[in-house]
């Protein structure tokens, strides 16, 4: 493993930190930390953490000797100051002899012993750290570490490789018992600098962080050369073969059966490499796969097994149907089986968590993993990406052993792990909401509104230029789409479902303005407009039920039909027709789809600034109502202008009003003519 120690980066990061208050061992500890968080060899998605004992001058004026040790929520790749809280050391040191500690009084002890108690939770192995006499200490969960240990004989394995400065330690659950016995192994040899546990990670420590550092790259290089001098058999695969479907195809399959009830809704995203391919064809694919993680924590994310489905050479997406929905029966009733017979084993009362899959394995197709949110599948994926590549190279060489099962259920049960993970839900988390039109001022207030009530959203647009510039500003999947093309539209889709797994709500928001006195207007322009401001709507709103329909979780079709469907305005027919078509075919999918859960509904509002609304748009319409500009805007019985928030607001209501269904809300500041019955 390549050691990243630079001295003039060292460097940089004193003076930066010392500008900002924060003495040298600080600003040290934040730069070892990163080095250590950046390599995905050596720490994943919170996993490992670091400390540094140091000095810090409390609010009394006093010096204390503090433990600033990784705190809770905080990735090491991007640590700063703050993430590592300063917890007293001398109470912490206090507690050595103690025989016992339940994990909510020692939570508990950390915290009322923080220098500032707004600190993030300190790591759940801060005693262990605080244990260990050195300033310096790094824990990582590396990949080569869990190489050697994860097998048959990876006691005597890790003993062959390292030499008397390295302790070996057999696996007990992280915290106080954890770093009770890590105080025993280091007096009973204090010159080590090394601690592997089993099934666990390491441990390296010295007084200096370039060293403590360095000791990790070291003993991480000694167990990759030990791998390497080790005799591989490549493992079994099943043959190659194509089905009749593609990944963009099933996803949203696989999603709707992940659901125990039409409310529960979760992000699956697909990908596939060369080396997951290699793990999940494998002919042992139920066995090696089902073993356990690579390290403990992971299983708070992924289960402790997935679940794995072998489609048939040339099947059809029906036979692939029933061949997911009884892997998913199948997996719930294992699942419930792990439950109930490790509940008994453990003190506490437990409550089972929900029996859906956060890996599911397709042979011959790839890796789906699943989330709460996007950012929680795709973090299952990375660890499943870690796993299947501890686990094939452990299986190339011996067989794939990790911690009894029930240590594995002690880790997912456990309230400290949990914590880890478990977040107040909001109302839209686990929605798939795609808008069209997005980059316009509705679309993007309607994308702020959304986003704020946890749903992922899918941005797409028309404008090129302004799908690029969204793309530097968000994170979200943002997507150039001709909603006029069904072609751009089928492959926005495919993308959108390969991403999160299908869609829950549209909100088919694009069209253009178009004026003219009918009878005068060109049948090019008036069929131009039917396109943009109803075939467009037609084309998002039948992709999208065909997905909603295979997910069978209910579905949301919201459409941006405008006041000119009820209320025409004079010399704006080209507009106003095919919006009048609009309504009655947002009527016609709440008559069609009702009995599948799909509700449909619209929204009618009247002049909102906005691409489509421009001031020259709104000098015209002043004109021919022979008003002014903000006469215009502010013609409604409220004499209140309506803005694009206001519109957003009425799709969120009518999105989360699950019983409401061929409904038009109107958002025009009150507008007699235009109003509906």
């Amino acid at each position: 493993m390549k050691n990243n120690w630079s001295n003039s980066e060292a460097k940089k990061y004193v003076g930066k930190y010392k500008k900002l208050g924060y003495s040298r061992d600080m600003a040290l500890r934040v730069y070892t930390t990163r080095l250590l968080g950046r390599n995905s060899e050596l720490v994943l998605h919170g996993g490992g953490n670091t400390s540094v004992k140091t000095d810090i001058k409390d609010i009394d004026g006093n010096k204390y000797q503090v433990l600033c040790v990784k705190g809770s929520g905080w990735d090491m790749a991007e640590i700063e100051p703050e993430g590592l809280p300063a917890v007293k050391l001398q109470p912490l040191l206090a507690l050595k002899n103690k025989k016992n500690l339940s994990d909510e009084d020692m939570v508990a002890y950390q915290k009322r012993n923080l220098i500032n108690i707004k600190s993030p939770n300190p790591s759940v192995e801060t005693f262990l750290h605080a244990f260990l006499p050195f300033k310096f200490v790094d824990h990582t969960h590396s990949d080569a570490i869990m190489n050697v240990t994860n097998r048959p004989n990876g006691l005597k394995f890790c003993k062959e490789i390292f030499g008397s400065k390295v302790s070996i330690v057999p696996y007990v659950m992280p915290g106080f018992d954890l770093a009770k016995k890590i105080n025993e192994v280091y007096s009973n040899n204090p010159n080590i600098n090394c601690l592997i546990l089993l099934n666990h990670g390491i441990f390296t420590f010295a007084n200096d962080a370039k060293k403590s550092y360095d000791l990790m790259i070291k003993y991480v290089s000694e167990a990759e050369k030990a791998i390497k001098k080790l005799k591989t058999k490549k493992i079994k695969q099943i043959k190659n073969y194509k089905t009749k479907f593609s990944p963009d195809e099933i996803a949203p399959i696989l999603r709707g059966l992940l659901s125990e009830n039409k409310d529960q809704k979760f992000i699956i995203n697909y990908r596939t490499n060369r080396n997951l391919n290699y793990f999940i064809n494998g002919k042992n694919i139920r066995n090696y796969s089902t073993k356990g993680t690579a390290t403990p924590d992971h299983v708070i994310r992924v289960k402790p097994f997935p679940v794995i489905i072998t489609p048939k050479k040339n099947s059809t997406i029906e036979e692939f149907k029933i061949l997911a929905e009884k892997a998913f029966k199948d997996y719930r009733k294992k699942y419930i089986k792990y439950f109930n017979n490790n509940k008994k084993k453990v003190k506490e009362k437990k409550t089972m968590l929900d029996t859906s899959p956060r890996v599911i394995l397709v042979q011959n197709v790839g890796l789906f993993s699943v989330g709460n949110n996007l950012n929680a599948s795709k973090i299952a994926g990375d660890l499943t990406e870690t796993n299947a590549r501890v686990i094939s190279s452990v299986e190339e060489t011996s067989k794939y052993k990790f911690i009894p099962e029930k240590d594995q259920f002690d880790v997912e049960y456990w309230s400290l792990e949990q914590a880890k993970i478990k977040k107040a839900k909001k109302i839209l988390e686990g929605n798939v909401v795609v808008i069209t039109g997005s980059a316009g001022a509705i679309g993007l207030a309607t994308y702020k509104l959304f986003k704020d009530y946890g749903a992922e959203v899918v941005l797409l647009d028309y404008d090129l230029k302004k799908i690029e510039k969204l793309k530097k500003k968000s994170k979200d999947l943002c997507l150039h789409c001709d909603v006029t093309n069904k072609y751009s539209i089928n492959k926005a889709f495919k993308k959108i479902c390969e991403t999160y797994g299908g869609i829950d709500i549209l909100i088919s928001n694009a069209g253009t303005a178009i004026g003219g006195s009918i009878a005068d207007v060109d049948d090019k322009i008036l069929r131009k407009s039917f396109e943009e401001n109803f075939f467009s709507h037609q084309n998002c709103a039948s992709e999208a039920v065909k997905i909603m329909k295979k997910q069978n979780i209910n579905g949301c079709l919201l459409f941006n039909i405008s006041k000119q469907s009820v209320n025409p305005g004079k010399n704006f027919g080209p507009y106003g027709l095919p919006k009048s078509a609009l309504l009655s075919l947002c009527k016609q999918y709440a008559v069609d789809y009702g009995s599948y859960g799909i509700r449909s509904n619209g929204v009618n509002a009247d002049r909102i600034r906005s691409g489509l609304l421009n001031p020259n748009m709104i000098k015209s319409r002043a004109k021919a109502r022979e008003v002014s500009a903000d006469e215009y805007m502010k013609g409604n019985l409220l004499l209140n202008e309506v803005k694009a928030e206001d519109v957003a607001k009425a799709f969120f209501h009518l999105a989360v009003s699950k019983k409401t269904t061929g409904a038009v809300l109107t958002v025009d500041g009150g507008n007699i003519a235009a109003s509906l019955r």
